[in-house]
């Protein structure tokens, strides 16, 4: 075990609920949290309330450590699932508490699922400490959020956007917090480039004849995403028919754009009605992929691909860019959230960091970035809200530029493609960028182990002096950065 980042003996690991979606499934809630198990199951002990919209094993419980001491290497693994419909209420909580006797809570997505755990914190960290690995979307930064972040010992924020945003909200209450950055990291044992000699070329190449049906394709556009509307999937198809008329008939009939997702979605459109309204198929070459695949199947679709394309108008991480990145495949994306993380915008050479008198960089200030990106910066950035979030810029930028991202790519050779993509894959799996799934997962191992040295148990009650009530008014600049 000297080859494992802090091994522990089952018998002295902190136990850790996860809630979470079930670690088995293929959402990026679901992947990240079944990698930081993986990850971390020589030093920590798991149980997952994993939730599904409607479980269809609600009620039983899996041992899944057999399985993960397969996949890990060790032989004392504890990894516990109980399938829920949801992600668990106040009831379920405290009896999991009673009979697993946790020593942490651990919360994975957005605030909104987890607003009755919020309620009943006192009750939780008066014995032990919940942590949460966060995201939001966009700016302004959401004052509505700060009970939320007051209630947890640990932010482990997922973008450099998040952080700054949990350090704004919090105020002079962010010292008595830890918050960490803790980008998404993927398993490079499961996504990584295929080269020409490679002992996968010959599947790649059998994988793309039967994807693309035989056709003689020269250049492939990817998108690997859900079909609902802040992913903008209808005006990634506009663009790539924009792309298309701009680059002539012939130049297109070799070209073709892969969609990997549901092409009638409630949440979204009827994407195979705006294919026939924009796509002329003579020329046009526009396939969707709806059936589910495996993580070896889609590292072909990305290696088959020249470039993913997302153009998110609100993206908290977009772990498409991610997979497409450590595939050694570049990107093209709106400049918005956490994908502006993947593009490493840099000023004098050093990756950028926000604060409040730069929150974002969505309106263009910093022009500098990675060789294998190829940014979109929103032309109009608007404020959308709905009661329990009301406000929250809707960063949308135009097909007519996303168009011209697509031509800039195509109109690199082969070989500037292949070395775009290779500096994307070098730097996401670097250091510095830190991408993987093992270098997520040690951070994680570094920062929880600091949350339980200095958790300090909440006390039965505060008491406050009754003061004025001061004004709530966002203090980062909203225009001009």
């Amino acid at each position: 075990m000297k080859d494992k980042f802090r091994y522990l003996k089952q018998e002295d690991r902190k136990k850790i609920l996860i809630l979470s979606d079930d670690i088995r499934m293929h959402s990026g809630v679901g992947n990240m949290a079944k990698e930081i198990v993986l990850g971390t199951a020589h030093h920590f002990n798991w149980v997952n309330l994993g939730a599904a919209l409607k479980h269809p094993e609600e009620g039983k419980a899996f041992d899944l450590s057999p399985e993960v001491n397969k996949q890990v290497g060790i032989e004392d693994s504890y990894v516990r699932l109980i399938p829920s419909t949801g992600y668990g209420n106040a009831k379920v909580i405290r009896r999991l508490i009673a009979t697993e006797n946790p020593d942490a809570i651990l919360i994975f997505t957005d605030p909104r699922y987890w607003t009755w755990l919020f309620e009943i914190e006192r009750e939780i960290r008066s014995k032990i400490p919940i942590f949460w690995l966060n995201i939001w979307d966009d700016y302004p930064a959401p004052l509505y959020n700060k009970p939320y972040y007051e209630s947890v010992d640990v932010l482990m924020a997922i973008s450099k956007q998040t952080k700054n945003i949990n350090e704004i909200v919090l105020g002079e209450e962010a010292k008595n917090k830890i918050i960490e950055y803790v980008p998404h990291g993927i398993n490079t044992n499961h996504f990584f480039p295929i080269r020409e000699g490679d002992e996968n070329y010959d599947k790649l190449l059998d994988f793309k004849k039967a994807i693309l049906k035989g056709q003689d394709i020269d250049f492939v556009v990817f998108y690997n995403s859900r079909n609902i509307r802040r992913k903008s999937t209808a005006d990634s198809i506009l663009a790539y028919k924009l792309f298309c008329d701009k680059i002539g008939k012939e130049k297109a009939k070799k070209c073709a754009f892969i969609l990997h997702t549901d092409p009638k979605d409630q949440h979204g459109t009827d994407l195979r009605a705006v294919r026939e309204a924009f796509c002329d198929p003579e020329y046009m070459n526009v396939f969707f992929s709806s059936d589910k695949v495996d993580t070896a199947q889609l590292n072909l679709f990305y290696n088959i691909a020249d470039v993913t394309i997302l153009l998110s108008s609100n993206e908290g991480w977009g772990l498409s860019l991610t997979e497409s990145l450590v595939t050694g495949t570049p990107i093209i994306a709106n400049v918005t959230g956490g994908m502006q993380d993947q593009m490493r915008f840099s000023k004098d050479g050093k990756w950028i960091d926000f604060s409040p008198e730069f929150p974002s960089n969505h309106r263009g200030t910093i022009k500098e970035y990675g060789k294998w990106a190829f940014p979109v910066f929103p032309s109009n950035i608007s404020v959308a809200g709905s009661i329990p979030t009301p406000y929250i810029f809707d960063d949308r930028c135009s097909a007519e530029d996303a168009a011209q991202a697509l031509e800039e790519v195509f109109n690199l050779s082969k070989e500037e493609r292949a070395a775009a993509g290779q500096a994307g894959y070098e730097w996401a799996t670097s250091e510095e960028a830190g991408f993987t799934a093992e270098k997520m997962s040690n951070k994680v191992i570094e920062i929880l182990d600091r949350g339980f040295e200095e958790f300090i148990p909440r006390t039965t009650f505060d008491v406050y002096k009754i003061e004025d009530r001061k004004s709530k008014y966002i203090e980062h600049k909203l225009t001009g950065y």
